[in-house]
């Protein structure tokens, strides 16, 4: 009989930082496709959120690839930490956007709307670039079963903190 030959097992952590961090891509990604092809101009608000997952993607990568070279597991639990914590700030940011959009609270002055006239001549082109100033955050672009991008975005952002969290208190097996 030949013997079988098994796959060595994953290290520890490499299924956690992966499932997060494509998490990121995906969350980060539907975001910019909702606003290249969908259309959708992103306020102020909306573009800070998306530093969480910009930040937390190539911590997410780093965390992969200490599992994958089997470093000691502080190092990969150390990384899913720091991208737990991102994505906490991520919800937290979210939170503060829905409240701007529900009106709980004023949102900062960058949310103001402003758009540049037309054109006439290129001289003017960059001071209309300058002067143009996105959507205002206090109107959401779009809500799916009541919740606006920051509201689905506290939702992306807590399920990916808790499967960061998760994988750096999981026991190697």
């Amino acid at each position: 009989m030949a013997s079988e030959q098994r796959s060595p097992a994953l290290p520890h952590g490499v299924i956690a930082a992966s499932a997060v961090t494509l998490g990121m891509v995906a969350t980060v990604g539907g975001a910019l496709a909702f606003e290249h092809i969908g259309g959708y101009i992103p306020c102020a608000l909306c573009l800070l959120q998306r530093d969480p997952y910009y930040y937390g993607i190539p911590v997410g990568i780093a965390a992969i690839l200490a599992s994958m070279f089997r470093l000691p597991a502080w190092v990969s639990r150390s990384l899913l930490v720091l991208v737990g914590i991102m994505m906490l700030v991520g919800a937290g940011m979210g939170v503060y956007h829905a409240g701007v959009e529900w009106g709980f609270w004023e949102g900062p002055a960058t949310c103001a709307t402003s758009s540049p006239g037309i054109t006439t001549n290129a001289g003017s082109l960059l001071d209309d670039l300058n002067a143009f100033h996105g959507p205002s955050c206090t109107q959401a672009s779009l809500r799916v079963l009541g919740l606006s991008f920051a509201g689905w975005n506290v939702i992306a952002s807590i399920i990916l903190a808790a499967l960061a969290f998760l994988g750096a208190t999981r026991k190697a097996a």
